[in-house]
């Protein structure tokens, strides 16, 4: 069984190593950049320390052997309400990544349903994410449908 809290400071390191091999997993140029440098994981430990504290983030953490097993995030954004989205609250559930030494134990299904009851606690009208092909089946499960809007995205 798949003991899951919320982060602490002192998993920090640990979830800039699982967020890392995210990208690692994720591949192509899009999540690593022919320039990338080791800057993005200093920015990122530095987002992650003043995020633990915030309202609108929840970071859930298993525990492993030696360090975290697996982790994920979601974020609460207050957009406009309309008839589509009641209160104009929309969650999205970022980077649910278990170490490959710790998968297929039910890691991020545990980690999901705990975002999934923070978000219907603060009364989200919506949660969004972006799925791996491995992650797919997992969501789908969970829920999750296919978005009636496109995706795009634009870098200055």
């Amino acid at each position: 069984m798949s003991l899951v809290r919320q982060a602490a400071a002192e998993d920090v390191a640990e979830l800039v190593r699982l967020r890392a091999l995210l990208f690692e997993t994720l591949g192509g140029d899009f999540f690593n950049s022919p320039s990338e440098d080791g800057d993005w994981q200093v920015a990122l430990a530095a987002v992650l320390r003043e995020q633990l504290s915030s309202k609108d983030v929840r970071i859930l953490v298993v525990r492993g052997d030696g360090g975290l097993a697996a982790c994920g995030i979601g974020t609460i954004e207050q957009r406009l309400p309309g008839p589509h989205l009641r209160n104009g609250r929309i969650g999205h559930v970022i980077g649910v990544v278990t170490d490959p030494g710790h998968r297929r134990r039910g890691h991020s299904r545990a980690i999901m349903r705990g975002l999934l009851d923070w978000f219907r606690e603060r009364n989200v009208a919506r949660v969004d994410l972006y799925a791996s092909q491995d992650g797919e089946p997992l969501y789908r499960a969970l829920g999750f449908t296919d978005h009636p809007d496109p995706s795009l995205y634009w870098r200055p």
